[in-house]
């Protein structure tokens, strides 16, 4: 625990606003409560986030209680990763001993994408700690014969599925092989049990789908198309993720769900983060350093654990045990594997218990069976030949990261090499060898095959923990290796896969480069880059995304201006809609000095220093200082500061002002939640005041809906342009960023729109 509290928490005040998307929400909810409910993603409650709310509840009572600010948002964060690494020490104690359960927690702690993702503020981590919460519930119920734990850890799932939905449910088929094989009692009893904990797991995780779906003016549900939860738990965080963006036909969706970024959903890109679907993915350039080193142990071991469990009785606990991890890391491997829909690195994470698990438990069944004499000899290679593929594979995955620790892969061979040798020994000495120098070499072999176990994990985990502010959107551990979008890469630092040492994209700080053909110069300076050049690849911005932001009040409330001033990319050859390194307004600020490449905390700054990967198009940035302060002073009583494209704008103007801000169209632009009727409404009763329009209309998705567009069409048609020399800017800012060919082949501007009843 003291191990997986430093890695997560160490230099965790650099992270800032972390996924700004998030952020913004978190903030918003400490200034109402009605949005902390819902889950809003601002304070005037028009739209969610695409999430349940039970994280950012997490994250909101410590920010109500000390204030927001990046330590009290991120802390809690971190505790739930340090305490998924106790529960699950305790869970592999119970049945396998001490030494496992050390091993077990060693491998969770230092896994790299669980250190990326613990110091973030996506939902991950909460996730992993109610599923292994449940897990640990339902081993009780086993061992204990109880309906009580068996009902508890249905009620969890029940809550982590208000954390992230129906990925919750993937632990499921895990906790239901285990009981039904191994509960006390006959079949009918062990039936009737599930079907009660099954309610509990109804009635845990719908009654906040219902609630807020039965009333009547809930705010939009972030992502959905038709504005209630239940098409967001089908749709977008349902079949969407595994099938793809036609999943959405299936749903009964149109308009915003079927037309995500990519084709996959938040962040866009769909299967690309991930690299090709395929069983080879998790082992891909991608995903291997963050996930893979030791599945190859983690099947073996499991593999030989099982038959040496041989013939036990049916209840017995170390067999239940291995069933419900192997069945937890094949489920979670297949639907990874294969799906269709976006797929980010971080989702992994969810592997990593099941990995630490069956590396601890399998790890000390096969060492007990080498020494043991009783034991055919053939048990005394499995162990050897479980680490001598895991370390090979290490080396492999270290070498494809060449100028990091050029050093270690030899080290990581040798110690494979020397403990393999050992062990052997330790099995075949001869027979005059004592048998406390045969304990001592065998202690030797242990550690040094351990060793090199852990040792390249343990190195992206530390890289990850000190090698400065992660990136929110799609936080990578380690360093990076490859390039293209989709390609090889190793997980960029600016959160992208592939890419540069430094977090760049291929090319430049701002490209995109490898998607859609195009590549080179773009987007948004970043944190003390000397100005990003304007070139294709741009890429839209994403939640908490990077490069070409204005100086932004950070979690603290104060103003910085660490980066340098940074220029803005044509958007061509990113994703449709794709605009500027800025949000709109901003490129007059960019123009005087004005904006910066990083908030106070570095949430907007590459790690290792890099620019800005995400930037743009939909908002990645942050307005001008000028512009924000003229919104503020001439906001008077209205509700909301003003009404921009898309979530990601929102987000950056939420958490430079901390006063509610519609987003129009939802995450990338594309959700149907801003009708005409409710425009009309909202301006007549007075509350919005100011509207922002950026290219594309609204910024996001390809086509867009159909009342988005006459929303916008008569915010142009019945409100008053605003000359950008009334708020201190000047006659670029209206249209300065105009952007080359969108999801259309258009090109239009943006403006700042007053209307009055």
């Amino acid at each position: 625990m003291a191990l997986a509290a430093l890695v997560y928490c160490y230099g965790l005040g650099q992270n800032g606003n972390a996924n700004s998307y998030y952020a913004a929400a978190v903030l918003s909810g400490t200034k109402s409560w009605s949005a902390m409910f819902y889950g809003s993603l601002d304070a005037g409650n028009f739209i969610t986030v695409d999430k349940p709310p039970f994280a950012l509840w997490l994250m909101e009572v410590s920010c109500r209680i000390f204030g927001f600010g990046t330590w009290q948002m991120l802390l809690p964060i971190a505790a739930c990763g340090v305490a998924s690494v106790a529960v699950l020490y305790s869970a592999v104690r119970r049945s396998f001993g001490p030494a496992a359960a050390t091993v077990a927690g060693v491998v969770l702690a230092l896994t790299p994408i669980t250190v990326a993702i613990n110091r973030d503020n996506n939902p991950d981590p909460v996730l992993v700690l109610l599923t292994v919460s449940a897990a640990w519930f339902c081993l009780e119920a086993i061992r204990r014969g109880t309906l009580r734990h068996l009902v508890i850890a249905a009620v969890l799932v029940g809550f982590a599925f208000n954390t992230k939905m129906l990925q919750a449910y993937m632990v499921l088929p895990a906790l239901f092989l285990a009981y039904v094989w191994a509960a006390r009692g006959s079949w009918l009893l062990r039936v009737r049990n599930l079907l009660i904990a099954g309610v509990a797991l109804v009635v845990s995780s719908g009654w906040w789908m219902v609630v807020v779906d039965s009333i009547k003016d809930h705010p939009f549900i972030g992502s959905s198309s038709d504005g209630t939860v239940w098409n967001l738990v089908i749709g977008y965080n349902g079949l969407e993720r595994v099938l793809g963006a036609s999943a959405g036909n299936v749903t009964g969706s149109t308009g915003g769900a079927t037309a995500r970024m990519g084709g996959g959903g938040a962040g866009g890109g769909g299967a690309n983060f991930g690299g090709t679907s395929g069983a080879g993915r998790l082992f891909n350039d991608i995903l291997g350093g963050q996930i893979s080193w030791l599945i190859p142990f983690a099947v073996i071991a499991l593999v030989g654990a099982l038959v040496l469990r041989g013939r036990r009785r049916r209840t017995d606990m170390q067999r239940a045990s291995l069933l419900l991890w192997g069945m937890w890391l094949l489920t979670h491997y297949v639907v990874f594997s294969f799906s269709s829909g976006t797929f980010h690195p971080y989702y992994t994470t969810m592997l990593a218990p099941a990995i630490a698990a069956l590396t601890g438990a399998g790890g000390t069944m096969l060492l007990r069976a080498l020494r043991s004499p009783s034991r055919k000899p053939v048990w005394a290679a499995v162990l050897p030949v479980g680490v001598v593929v895991s370390a090979l594979w290490a080396v492999l995955l270290l070498r494809r990261t060449s100028g990091f620790a050029s050093w270690l892969w030899p080290g990581v061979a040798l110690l494979a090499v020397g403990g393999v040798v050992a062990l052997l020994v330790s099995r075949f000495g001869a027979g005059s060898v004592a048998a406390v120098v045969r304990k001592r070499v065998l202690a030797v072999g242990a550690v040094a095959t351990a060793l090199a176990l852990v040792a390249g994990p343990a190195a992206y985990a530390a890289d990850t923990a000190t090698a400065g502010a992660i990136q929110g959107t799609n936080p990578t551990a380690g360093p990076s290796s490859g390039d293209g979008f989709g390609g090889p890469g190793g997980g960029m630092r600016g959160g992208f896969p592939g890419g540069t040492r430094g977090g760049e994209l291929p090319g430049d700080g701002g490209g995109f480069g490898g998607f859609a053909g195009a590549g080179g110069a773009g987007g948004a300076g970043g944190a003390g880059s000397t100005g990003g050049s304007t070139g294709s690849g741009g890429l839209p911005g994403a939640p908490g995304g990077s490069g070409g932001s204005a100086a932004a009040r950070g979690p603290g409330g104060s103003t910085s201006s660490a980066g340098s001033t940074g220029s803005t990319g044509s958007g061509q050859g990113g994703f449709p809609g794709g605009a500027s390194g800025e949000l709109p307004g901003a490129a007059s600020a960019g123009a005087s000095g004005g904006t910066t490449g990083a908030t106070s905390g570095g949430a907007e700054r590459m790690r290792d220093g890099g620019a800005g990967g995400f930037g743009g198009g939909m908002g990645g940035g942050a307005v001008s200082s000028a512009l924000l302060s003229y919104l503020e002073k001439n906001q008077g009583s209205a509700t909301w500061l003003v009404a921009v494209s898309s979530a990601q704008s929102a987000s950056e103007l939420i958490l430079q002002s901390g006063k509610p801000v519609i987003a129009m169209g939802g995450f990338t632009g594309s959700d149907p939640a801003m009708s005409l009727a409710k425009m009309k409404s909202l301006i007549a009763s007075g509350k919005l005041r100011y509207v922002l329009l950026g290219s594309g209309g609204f910024g996001g998705g390809p086509g867009g809906d159909q009342a988005n567009s006459q929303a916008t069409a008569y915010v142009k048609s019945s409100c008053k342009a605003v000359s950008a020399s009334v708020y201190g800017g000047t006659s670029s800012s209206k249209a300065s960023s105009t952007t080359g060919a969108s999801a259309g082949g258009s090109s239009s501007s943006e403006a700042l729109y007053e209307c009055t009843a």
